[in-house]
């Protein structure tokens, strides 16, 4: 991967916020010519830099309303079903994120569904798959004032 310079980190800034910038927008912004800013955004994507560009939908528009966080704890350090989780939540499109942590829980799950029925329902088929897993602790969210998957790229 090519070191980011400071016009990368500020067009991947610009992007984060609003990725149907154009690229005479960014141009303008970040001082280049729109054909330098297109190279570099181009070079950013091929080198994975940039892995998506997705909208964000306002749960309300959703089919699942409702958001969880599954702390889940495998027994013992089992690496083998940590991977095997991790594909099996690939495979359902209420698991919105997979954190791998430290601490007393090994698994992060952001999970969407559309009542504590469902949600429940998922679980279950979760912990019959991988009977491995020894607990899942369960909070419902009830707001999210902040949503985003920016990171930082700017000092």
């Amino acid at each position: 991967m090519t070191p980011l310079d400071a016009f990368d980190r500020h067009i991947l800034a610009l992007l984060q916020k609003n990725c149907r910038l154009s690229s005479e927008s960014i141009a303008e912004q970040v001082g280049l010519s729109p054909s330098a800013v297109q190279r570099r955004i181009k070079r950013l994507r091929d080198e994975g830099v940039i892995e998506q560009e997705v909208a964000i939908v306002a749960q309300e528009a959703s089919v699942h309303p409702m958001s969880f966080l599954a702390s889940i704890e495998i027994e013992r350090d089992n690496y083998t079903v940590l991977k095997e989780l991790t594909q099996w939540a690939r495979t359902h499109a209420c698991v919105q994120q997979l954190f791998y942590v430290t601490g007393n829980i090994d698994v992060m799950l952001v999970v969407s569904a559309s009542t504590t029925k469902e949600y429940d329902g998922f679980i279950e088929g979760l912990m019959s798959q991988f009977p491995q897993i020894k607990r899942v602790t369960t909070n419902v969210v009830i707001d999210q004032p902040i949503k985003s998957l920016r990171i930082p790229t700017r000092e």
